[in-house]
């Protein structure tokens, strides 16, 4: 299982994240960030626990955001 968090709040709407990990990320047509597809709120960050096969297009994702504001990490 990996666990993806985003701060939201900080997003500026690049897209990148949509781009390369389409299954986990949208933007909003609100106000044009992206949005953690079935992420819980907590204090402003969206976190996410997902299986294995997930791990390289967010971690993909996670280095391709210039704001640097999701995190992919492995939990048991």
């Amino acid at each position: 299982m990996i666990r993806i968090t985003h701060q939201r709040e900080k997003c500026i709407g690049c897209n990148y994240c949509v781009e390369i990990a389409y299954d986990r990320w949208r933007m909003s047509k609100k106000d044009g960030k992206c949005t953690l597809i079935e992420g819980s709120n907590n204090k402003g960050f969206y976190t996410a626990i997902v299986g294995d096969d997930e791990f390289e297009a967010n971690t993909n994702a996670a280095k391709a955001c210039p704001v640097k504001i999701i995190k992919v990490e492995k939990i048991k």
